[in-house]
């Protein structure tokens, strides 16, 4: 019975957000309507399922599963509710919450609030805790409601990244929608109650905001919507944001003067930002940034040793100074992009994101194959989307040995790999399909 209700309400749920998507606006744009969208959500939610079913049925220690570690201590959060409801308050807005009352009542209870190897970072286990704590205030503890959730501000977020890409990818509109919603591991990680969900919805309306407001200007809601994503993926994932922000501002630079001399403000932009990221500590102190990714890949090698991860690859580790982190590029771009290939033989999901890796490789040749004039490439969207890849999987690379976890961290910067090999293409060469080529969804 209780299985029931809790499917019932997440039918519920995601009726009433189909029916936010139909009288929105929003969820439209040349070649993806309302009822493309609509559908997609609803893929969404299945994917979300099948996400659930895995760490479920699968791979059964539940201590250990992230949709589950963040579900379990949102509840231990929500507890507070009934009868401290000031303490709910504090802990899901993080004012107030930095008592002892809090430490010995809630934070110590929770398996997940601290780390197992702290750092100077923010501890992002926190914002997915707050978001399960605010979304039980309308699941009533039934997990799959929350996977409504997760997959409606996920499908928000990516049909923003459409909104805002589309007016330079025209022609693409197809492809651009499967690269955002049908990937595989974009399908399924960020379909989840896992931070990749959060994240491609911070992400999406940062972009789109910024888009918007070289085109039309910053208006009414859409400037609370930038601050607010930013916000949001900076305590998600900081690393994230960090990468996104060089390619931005040179992005719009180059939109701001005319875009000439795309690839000089490209190069001082970046030559700027990681001169400042080098000497962060004098503007931050005690913020080494070379020295928190050492300490992340140290700590990632010491948990993946401690519980015998499947497809740890033995690294050469990194030192906290810059030679090192040169010499050690190479392999970190090697990690990113190629050792995925690597885990075919480790069950369904290495053998998808084998194939994945294949396609990816397919479909990126096949741009250059199908490649229109260099005069008629969008050189600034084509080094926003490279600096993007390059700057989050050099990150990426360095900080994590596993290929499993890998797999999912990487899953931001594929939509924007694909994207770049559409700035290359020329959607009148390429010999789509008579179904592929049809425009609108």
């Amino acid at each position: 019975m209780k299985h029931m209700l809790g499917a019932l309400l997440a039918i519920g749920y995601a009726a009433l957000f189909l029916l936010v998507i139909r009288q929105f606006d929003f969820f439209s744009a040349p070649g993806l309507s309302k009822r493309g969208i609509g559908a997609l959500f609803l893929l969404k939610i299945g994917a979300g399922t099948a996400l659930w079913f895995v760490y479920t049925y699968l791979h059964t220690d539940r201590a250990t599963a992230d949709i589950y570690r963040y579900f379990d201590d949102g509840n231990i959060m929500f507890r507070a509710m009934p009868k401290h409801p000031l303490d709910f308050i504090s802990m899901l807005s993080g004012i107030g919450n930095d008592k002892e009352h809090f430490d010995t009542n809630y934070y110590q209870v929770m398996h997940n609030w601290y780390r197992q190897f702290e750092s100077n970072m923010y501890n992002d286990a926190h914002t997915m805790i707050r978001f399960n704590a605010f979304v039980r205030l309308f699941s009533f503890g039934h997990y799959h409601v929350h996977t409504v959730f997760a997959c409606f501000l996920s499908t928000l977020g990516l049909t923003a990244l459409f909104k805002a890409f589309i007016p330079r990818l025209q022609g693409h509109e197809r492809i651009l929608m499967a690269a955002l919603f049908l990937l595989p591991s974009v399908l399924f990680w960020a379909s989840g109650v896992i931070k990749e969900s959060l994240l491609f919805f911070g992400l999406g309306l940062f972009v789109w905001v910024l888009m918007e407001l070289k085109r039309k200007g910053l208006l009414q809601w859409k400037a609370f919507l930038f601050p607010f994503s930013m916000v949001l993926l900076f305590f998600l994932k900081f690393y994230v944001l960090l990468s996104m922000v060089p390619a931005l501002i040179a992005y719009i630079w180059c939109r701001s003067t005319g875009d000439r001399k795309p690839f000089l403000k490209f190069v001082l932009v970046y030559v700027a930002f990681i001169t400042l990221g080098l000497n962060s500590d004098l503007f931050y102190p005690r913020f080494d940034i070379l020295e928190v990714l050492w300490v992340k890949q140290r700590d990632f090698i010491g948990l993946a040793v401690e519980v015998s991860a499947g497809s740890l690859v033995q690294v050469t580790p990194l030192e906290p100074n810059l030679l090192s982190f040169i010499s050690q590029a190479p392999h970190a771009l090697y990690m990113t992009f190629i050792s995925p290939i690597t885990t075919w033989s480790n069950g369904v999901l290495g053998l998808i994101s084998a194939a994945e890796n294949i396609l990816l490789f397919f479909l990126m040749a096949a741009a250059f194959r199908y490649k229109r004039a260099w005069s008629a490439v969008d050189k600034p969207l084509l080094l926003f989307c490279v600096g993007f890849c390059l700057l989050l999987a050099l990150v990426i690379g360095w900080t994590t040995p596993v290929i499993g976890a890998l797999v999912r961290y990487r899953v931001p910067l594929l939509p924007f790999l694909l994207m770049a090999g559409m700035c290359i293409a020329d959607p009148k060469r390429i010999p789509w399909p008579n179904w592929f080529a049809t425009k609108s969804l």
